[in-house]
Formats: structure tokens, C-alpha cells, sequence
């Protein structure tokens, strides 16, 4: 149907982005390689809402050598790779989105991946879902599955599927092991500190770093911090991830007590408000925020505008907000995910394991349609171990095989002490 990218004259750089994201996607390429003779998705249009990045171009391709038929939108306004976009769309695919997209531009750029009539969705945030669903149910007939990337999703997901709406079936790809405890953990984990110090340059050794949820990503983003010699503070509203923190020797309050010590403020929980009015008058001058959560309310920027006496950008993606009393309060890349908004979102390694579950998603769901039902699936755990095995593999790492006698021990009960 064509695309609609900012810039096709930066095509070359994309491609050459492309070419150094697969030279770090060995497993997803090997994954590539044995799918492009036998074709399993040969004619199935996929229509994808994730971020337009030199990874995700990777995942494009190797759906397409697949047989796929492909369709993208960005998943947010600010994480689009412009050059990337272009590389993908003189390439032949269907590419719709740019960095800094208004809010109507993004509404418009999935609407126009929906014109493509998908048979499967690939999302990241359910925004598509959400909108298949309210806006676009004349394609529900047409759709035998789809899968979600990132945990906002996921919740959204299981909210529609214990009130009886889902319509299709659904892979929750966030929740495998090869995704949210590499990617969450390790990838938003290196990119959210890479993000801030691109769009600061902040010192974060010696810094009191206040971490906003302890899920996966903030178990992540809390390691690199102290890593880089920052004084780690968590706020959780769960029980059990509060004590985790604290037993991982971090210190743990409510934000109400965190926020008058923080140097740096970064949200992860997948919430919203988490950073808001009653937070600015605690903050101290100079504060940063930060928010590596999917959407931009965790961080309440909009409330923070309306506190503040003035707003400036003093760096690419890097706003001051001056308050009526004089203290300065700083916004990483406009409170969107900071990784994505000010650096390129995970390394790609990292990546190759995420875009090798959501191709075995495809794959399982084509191979058991006739008995999916219209829920939450997650990926059978030997499908996972095959994404490790592979990203093993490519990183040519050996492991231990079990002998005839030990797997028949593990999986036997009559031999005991």
C-alpha cells in the first residue's frame, strides 16, 4: 500500500544500522536461516506496532524471508529511527511513522497498518489491540492471533481477557524467560542509564538514584545504577517486590520520602502518576526524571508544565522545568521511555532473543490455531529453551548435556536418598 517516513535519502545509513544490528543477532539469524526454505508464513499478513528500530528491521526481514507479508507503526511517537524507517520502506515494506509524531499522526500511522488487513498483530503496548477491538472490529474476522512485547501489554491483555472482550487469541511473548529476563532485566537495564546519560551527561556515581518499581526492569535499571556507583533508593506498592529490594540490599520508602533525596528519579512500573504534583514542591533543585516505563504518564509531565514558571530545552531531549520558587527540575527526552526517546533502545543482542520468541510466537500459533482459544497464551517452555539454545550458539558458548541416567533420575521419583 506504500509508507510514510520522514526522510528516504537516509535509507543508506539505515541499511548500514541494519547490517551492524544483524552482525550482533546471530540467533535470530540462524532462526532466519532455517525458516527461509520451508516458508511457514507464506501469505500471512502481519501488521506490527513495535519500535521502528535497526533490530526490529532485523525481525522484519526475518519474517519476510519467512513468507510474511509486513506491515509497520512505531509504538511511540519518539522511538522511531528515522534512517531505519527509510531503509525499510525502500526495501518494499509497508512503514508508517517518524520520530516525533503528534498524537494524531500516531493514531493515523496504526490506522493505516490496520488498512492492511492483518491476520495477525504484533504489538508493543496493545495499542493496535486496543484499537482492533473499539474502533476496527470489522477486522476481527480477518484476525487469527496476535502476540504483545512488553508487560504494559501484557496487563492490558489479561484486563480484557478476565472481562470476557478478547476477541482473538493472544501471546503474551513478554512473558517468556528469553524475553522478560533478558530483555526487561538486561536490556532496559544497560539502555535506561544509556538514555540519561545521552541526554545528560550526568555524573551517576555518588548520585542518589530513586528506581520506581522493582519488576524485571527495575531490578535491572537498580543494578546498572549502583554498578556506576549511585546510592540506590526503590518505591514499590507490592509487598513482595519491596522486600526482594530490600533483601537485594537496596533501600526501600515511599516516594513521598525518596523524592526530596533524589539526584535522579526513574520510573518503571507501568503505571501512571507516579511522579506528580504532589512530588514537584519535595524535589530538590537540580532533580532529573526519568521514565523507562511504556507509557508517558508515569511521569506527569503535563502537571509539571502547569507547576513550573518557565520550560526550556537546554540539550537534545533534555528539558528544564523552573519552578516559582527557582528550583529546576530536569525531563529526560519528554517523559517518554528514555531509552528509546533519548538513546536506540536495547543493544541488539538482547533483542535477537525477544524477536526469536515473537517468530516461534507465529510459528506455534499457525501450527495450534484450530484450538486456540481467545486468551493469554504464553510460549511452551521448550520453545524458550530453543531461543537459548540458539543465542548459546551464536555466542559459541558449550553447555553440559544430562547422561540417559541423570534425565531419568530428574524425571523419576522411586530413587531417593
Amino acid at each position: 500500500m506504500g509508507s510514510n517516513v520522514k526522510d528516504m535519502s537516509l535509507a543508506p545509513q539505515g541499511a548500514l544500522n541494519i547490517e551492524w544490528a544483524e552482525m550482533q543477532m546471530g540467533g535470530l539469524l540462524r532462526l532466519k536461516a532455517s525458516l527461509e526454505k520451508s516458508k511457514p508464513f507464506k501469505g500471512v499478513r502481519v501488521g506490527m506496532c513495535l519500535h521502528i528500530t535497526k533490530e526490529t528491521a532485523v525481525l522484519v526481514n526475518t519474517l519476510r524471508a519467512a513468507g510474511a507479508e509486513v506491515s509497520i507503526t512505531g509504538c511511540n511517537p519518539l522511538s522511531t529511527q528515522d534512517d531505519v524507517a527509510a531503509a525499510l520502506a525502500k526495501d518494499g515494506v509497508d512503514v508508517y511513522g517518524w520520530r516525533a509524531e503528534t498524537n494524531d499522526e500516531y493514531y493515523e500511522c496504526l490506522n493505516k497498518v490496520l488498512d492492511t488487513k492483518p491476520q495477525y498483530t504484533v504489538d508493543d503496548g496493545c495499542d493496535l489491540v486496543t484499537i482492533v477491538h473499539t474502533e476496527r472490529q470489522d477486522l476481527l474476522d480477518g484476525i487469527f492471533a496476535g502476540a504483545e512485547e512488553t508487560t504494559t501489554g501484557v496487563i492490558r491483555l489479561r484486563a480484557m481477557e478476565k472481562e470476557g472482550v478478547l476477541k482473538y487469541p493472544m501471546v503474551a511473548v513478554n512473558d517468556s524467560d528469553t524475553k522478560h529476563l533478558m530483555d526487561n532485566f538486561i536490556g532496559t537495564g544497560q539502555s535506561t542509564i544509556d538514555g540519561i546519560l545521552r541526554a545528560s551527561n550526568v555524573l551517576v556515581a555518588s548520585k542518589n538514584v530513586v528506581i520506581a518499581g522493582y519488576g524485571s526492569c527495575g531490578k535491572g535499571v537498580s543494578k546498572r545504577a549502583a554498578g556506576l556507583g549511585a546510592n540506590v533508593t526503590v518505591t514499590e506498592v507490592n509487598p513482595f517486590r519491596a522486600l526482594q529490594a530490600s533483601m537485594d540490599g537496596w533501600r526501600v520508602m515511599p516516594m513521598t520520602l525518596a523524592a526530596p533525596t533524589a539526584d535522579i528519579i526513574i520510573t518503571v512500573t507501568g503505571c501512571k502518576d507516579v511522579v506528580t504534583e504532589r512530588h514537584f514542591p519535595l524535589l530538590k533543585d537540580g532533580a532529573i526524571l526519568a521514565n523507562s516505563g511504556h507509557f508517558d504518564s508515569e511521569v506527569n509531565v503535563k502537571a509539571l508544565g502547569s507547576a513550573a514558571k518557565s520550560m526550556r530545552r537546554i540539550r537534545p531531549d533534555f528539558d528544564e522545568y523552573t519552578l516559582p520558587d527557582g528550583r529546576r527540575v530536569f525531563v529526560c527526552g519528554e517523559g517518554r521511555l528514555v531509552n528509546l526517546a533519548a538513546a536506540e533502545g536495547h543493544p541488539s543482542t538482547i533483542m535477537a532473543m525477544s524477536f526469536m520468541d515473537q517468530t516461534f510466537a507465529l510459528k506455534w500459533v499457525l501450527e495450534n490455531r484450530e484450538s486456540l482459544e481467545n486468551k493469554v497464551y504464553v510460549l511452551p517452555e521448550e520453545l524458550d529453551m530453543k531461543v537459548a539454545r540458539l543465542q548459546l550458539e551464536s555466542m559459541k558458548i558449550d553447555i553440559d548435556v544430562l547422561t540417559p541416567e541423570q534425565d531419568a533420575y530428574l524425571n523419576s521419583w522411586q530413587e531417593g536418598t
